[in-house]
């Protein structure tokens, strides 16, 4: 075995770490003799640099965290170099820059990675990540055949809830499937594709939808995979045995027990008599878990804390459902990017839920229950029917199936916010019990982390720096045998490999797929006309804007757009909705302008409001950008408002650069913000 002590900078607390992620720690080997292997506790972390990264998850790992999750910054999700226009403002902030091969190395330094469990939350360009990362691995001399973890790797669902997609669905599940081929020959242990149920429920679905919208993602991947040949008949079971879910476990933990239930019979189901995989093992329905973020809370998020307990509770009760990995939101994720110990709060409760509880010591308390069975049974039912409902429109890779499902996840969003606003579904401390004591959690400064802007400059420094190191030659052969291998279909997944020991950068690889394949923009799920509403508080809202767009003398019109790089669309469509809805002309094309892009259709609409969502805790360059470029084009008279998670100091900052309004997560009434839009439109 490694002495893992000689990897340069190695704490105790760090080397401890690193046997626990091999089953050696004492306190896990004298505790499996009575007690089920506990789960691996990860923690989604990254942000700023890798240097800044590699530090976090080392601190992460001697804290006793058993594997890493990388989340990577929007740039890279979505194939930019930090240095590209559109990455502007978004480097380093909701993850971590990852470059070039230079970077990969700086974020796991120290880190053996034929030890480690790793985690990338990756998908349009996963491809290229998985790339770095075994070269990254060759140059520590770890075997590929040992190497641990998952690329989440799911276009689907980037195209219906999350947004960091980049090709068309062909394309894209091309590299998906080169991937699965590559894994399945050399890296027998590594989870190649993630099926994320996660974001699903976080843009509103329902258990049902959820949980069917997932499985009809994980059929057109397999299916693709059958039908390209990229794996030899023989090692398909094995190459079914690596697919992985991600799923979310929310505060009703009882129906994501029945959920994660009914979804494990179904695979086992399918993969069985749809792909013929005769291993009982090659079909376990296998999973981790991100807790839900969308129910945490601005107001009082001290009790976020308890939501969290709640839906761990959903995916580690049940012993025959129960996740391999679990990693929790922190509890001021409502408020901005968590600290440290902020994160050691979340690892603490599973190590709590693991360590001191018993519910590692029994049988599936749940088997005999005949609430659980009913439950069960009717969700398989009602997921079976509505897989049936996308296959028939072609599979979930469908130009149907995806308009399908987005308009199902958008209008079933709109339903969880109006019974949030109209008190039906109970949110305490929003809309309920919102009597409270000043919180010392939330007193003073420094709550959460804010990444320093000089990140970016140092960061594209960097990159400028390993232009100008690198063999050019070598790059340019490798990118030409990369468009080759794109353009007559062979695996990607070498020529990227070679790509990345040249030391071509993130943007290039992307951008010579971007030249063979082109892009591609997925459906909003907002329809352009509104259905008929009976809402009384819908109608008298429509009284006014009819009011208001008398005075204006034409109707109120509401540019609603998303600048910069963020994908996170939800409530983009939950505004241009309800504006919709109360009667307002409503614009709204999607995910991912420029500034350029938005003054155009500025100049084009004549909106009288432009309202920027922007989640990435990009808010003050990119709205502030949006305001100058208007006032130079001669559309000052247009009021800009914004939405986001923004903090009360970002938001004078806003005000001062010259947006009308400010709305985060506790502007929860969204007819409450139409009469702001409506009263700045006329004012």
């Amino acid at each position: 075995m490694r002495d893992f002590r000689q990897a340069k900078g190695d704490s105790p607390g760090l080397c401890a770490a690193l046997l626990r992620c091999t089953a050696l720690d004492p306190l896990m080997r004298a505790m499996s003799a009575a007690r089920d292997k506990p789960w691996i506790f990860r923690t989604y972390a990254g942000h700023s640099s890798a240097a800044a990264s590699n530090t976090l998850y080392r601190g992460n790992l001697a804290k006793g965290q058993t594997g890493l999750s990388v989340a990577f910054d929007l740039p890279t999700q979505t194939g930019y170099d930090s240095d590209h226009p559109l990455a502007t403002g978004e480097v380093g902030k909701v993850g971590v820059p990852v470059g070039h091969l230079g970077d990969m190395r700086a974020l796991f330094e120290g880190i053996p990675l034929d030890r480690m469990n790793t985690s990338m939350t990756i998908n349009a360009p996963a491809a290229w990540l998985l790339a770095l990362y075994v070269a990254v691995a060759d140059e520590q001399g770890a075997a590929r055949k040992n190497l641990q973890g998952t690329t989440q790797n799911d276009i689907i669902k980037e195209y219906l809830a999350r947004g960091t997609y980049i090709f068309p669905p062909g394309p894209a599940l091309k590299l998906t499937t080169d991937t699965i081929a590559f894994t399945t020959r050399e890296m027998p242990k590594w989870n190649p594709v993630n099926l994320c149920s996660y974001h699903l429920q976080e843009a509103g679905a329902d258990a049902v939808e959820e949980a069917a919208f997932a499985l009809a993602a994980a059929l057109a991947v397999l299916d693709a995979c059958k039908e390209g040949g990229a794996i030899p008949p023989a090692e398909f079971p094995k190459a079914v045995g690596r697919i992985s879910f991600f799923v979310n476990s929310g505060v009703k933990f009882i129906t994501e027990i029945c959920k994660l239930r009914a979804m494990g019979r179904i695979w086992d189901e399918v993969t069985e008599t749809r792909y013929g995989v005769d291993d009982p093992k090659l079909r376990l329905f296998r999973y981790g878990v991100q807790v839900n973020s969308l129910g945490l809370t601005e107001q009082q998020p001290e009790n976020n804390v308890y939501r969290i307990l709640f839906g761990m509770l959903g995916v580690t009760l049940s012993k025959n459902a129960r996740a391999r990995a679990v990693q929790l939101p922190a509890w001021n994720e409502a408020l901005g990017l968590p600290r440290p110990w902020d994160q050691q709060w979340s690892l603490r409760l599973q190590q709590i839920g693991a360590f001191e509880t018993d519910m590692l010591e029994y049988g599936d308390i749940f088997d005999g229950s005949h609430v659980i069975e009913e439950k069960v049974s009717l969700l398989i039912a009602q997921i079976r029917e509505e897989i049936a409902r996308i296959e028939a429109m072609g599979g979930a890779a469908s130009q149907n199936a995806l308009e399908y499902m987005k308009e199902r996840l958008v209008r079933s969003n709109a339903t969880r916010v109006e019974a949030i606003e109209t008190g039906e579904e109970p949110r305490v401390g929003v809309n309920a019990y919102t009597e409270t004591e000043p919180s010392p959690l939330t007193a003073g400064e420094g709550n959460f982390v804010v990444v320093d802007p000089a990140a970016e400059r140092e960061q594209i420094a960097r990159l400028e720096a390993w232009r100008v190191a690198r063999d050019a030659e070598a790059v340019r052969a490798a990118l030409e045998a990369l468009e080759q291998a794109a353009k007559n279909g062979t695996n990607i997944v070498p020529p990227s490999i070679d790509c990345a020991k040249a030391g071509v950068t993130t943007g290039e690889w992307a951008g010579t797929l971007r030249r063979v394949y082109g892009e591609y923009r997925a459906p909003t799920g907002v329809a352009k006309s509104a259905p008929a509403r009976n809402d009384e508080r819908i109608v008298a809202l429509h009284d006014e804007v009819d009011a208001a767009s008398r005075a204006l003398g034409r109707r109120l019109t509401f540019l609603v757009a998303k600048p910069g790089l963020d994908g996170h669309s939800n409530g983009a469509e939950q505004i241009a909705i309800r504006a919709r809805d109360a009667g307002m002309d409503v614009i709204y094309d999607g995910i991912r302008f420029t500034a350029e892009e938005i003054v155009a259709a500025a100049r084009e609409g004549r909106p009288h409001v432009i309202g920027l969502s922007i989640l990435s805790g990009s808010h003050v360059p990119l709205a502030s950008d949006i305001v100058t470029r208007l006032s130079e084009a001669g559309l000052s008279d247009i009021k800009v408002v914004a939405g986001g998670i923004i903090p009360p100091e970002d938001e004078a900052r806003l005000k001062a650069a010259g947006v009308a309004a400010v709305f985060s997560p506790k502007n929860y009434d969204l007819n409450t913000i139409m009469r702001d839009i409506i009263a700045l439109a006329v004012r």
